[in-house]
């Protein structure tokens, strides 16, 4: 039995996905012809009370169309260090929009007011133009951590009284909205663009959705198109967002239950310094010196483990979909195993 623990987005359609997968009605979408496209990006600009809604490839397509829908040359945009549309985006924000970077050293993945008010330029002509700030909830290298309401309020706050348009990498907001019990609506209120991701989480094979402003995301159809993001008969792909969408939210406590679990277990391994505290599907912990992180994810490959080191002497396992009761009971004793 293979456990893959590398990331979300290895999970495969359920079969129930799949029929419905396999004949919804379909057009061309660049016309503006499919349905089932239509359908779920309103479904999903509805769920966040956005007016309208964007169906790309991926979580970094919406992102990357977000930062140059809200930025010009010599404008900046302003993240957290670990920031997904940052750290693992290839350099996307200077290539596709000719924007600099502001870098803030936040608490795992989360910053705060007066963090972003101490970084917003001047207006100086030595230093861009301050334009975007950009979070991402949950944060990926903060071990998905989540955002409370209130620090995306305050962040928000400072957004408005200086003119910058605030943008959400939502590729696990789902799981944030689970574990802290606050509404996708509640979350949309807060911000200008938001990304929604379809194929972590919620186990679509593929598939993002960017929401806006009815003006925004027609501007955002134009930079997808330039983007080679046009789809044509994409509602087999919608059908699934739509399904993962309607079946799929709920059941990510149990993603969170199981990575508990992990740590719990993580806590009595001798091979382990130190765990960060597990708030949703990520879990990641830290390897005593003697062991290296590339000798643990062989060691857990030759046992049918499969996971990934997120740095230097760190190891990210991430619950999802297909990472059943069973796989957890045989990875805890691996575990076990090993720490002897």
């Amino acid at each position: 039995m293979l456990i893959d623990l590398r990331s979300d987005t290895i999970t495969k359609p359920t079969p129930k996905m799949l029929e419905e997968m396999m004949s919804p009605p379909v057009g061309d979408d660049v016309y503006g012809e499919d349905p089932t496209v239509k359908k779920l990006e309103t479904k999903t600009a509805e769920l966040f009370g956005k007016e309208a809604a964007l169906f790309c490839p991926s979580g970094t397509m919406t992102n990357q169309i977000a930062i140059k829908c809200f930025t010009n040359p010599l404008e900046e945009v302003v993240c957290d260090e670990g920031a997904h549309v940052y750290y693992y985006e290839g350099g996307g924000i200077a290539f596709n929009s000719s924007a600099s970077t502001r870098t803030l050293k936040g608490k795992r993945g989360i910053f705060t007011a007066d963090q972003l008010i101490a970084n917003i330029n001047k207006n100086d002509i030595h230093n861009p133009t301050t334009s975007l700030v950009v979070i991402e909830n949950t944060a990926n290298r903060g071990g998905g951590k989540c955002w409370d309401l209130s620090e995306i309020e305050s962040i928000a706050k400072v957004c408005k009284e200086h003119g910058l348009y605030l943008h959400l990498d939502g590729a696990r907001i789902f799981n944030a909205t689970v574990a802290k019990g606050y509404s996708p609506m509640q979350v949309g209120s807060y911000f200008d663009g938001i990304s929604v991701c379809l194929s972590k989480g919620l186990g679509a094979p593929i598939g993002s959705v960017l929401l806006g402003t009815k003006p925004f995301i027609e501007k955002a159809k134009r930079v997808r198109k330039v983007m080679g993001g046009g789809w044509r008969q994409a509602g087999y792909l919608a059908a699934a967002g739509i399904y993962a969408l309607d079946h799929h939210i709920d059941r990510l406590v149990e993603d969170h239950q199981r990575a508990k679990t992990i740590e719990t277990a993580l806590t009595k391994c001798s091979f382990v310094k130190s765990v960060v505290p597990v708030e949703t599907n990520i879990v990641i912990f830290e390897l005593i010196d003697s062991v290296s992180e590339a000798g643990f994810i062989q060691k857990m490959k030759e046992q049918n483990i499969l996971c990934a080191s997120p740095g230097k002497q760190h190891i990210r396992f991430v619950t999802h979909l297909d990472f059943t009761d069973a796989m957890l009971d045989s990875l805890v004793g691996k575990l076990k195993s090993f720490n002897n």
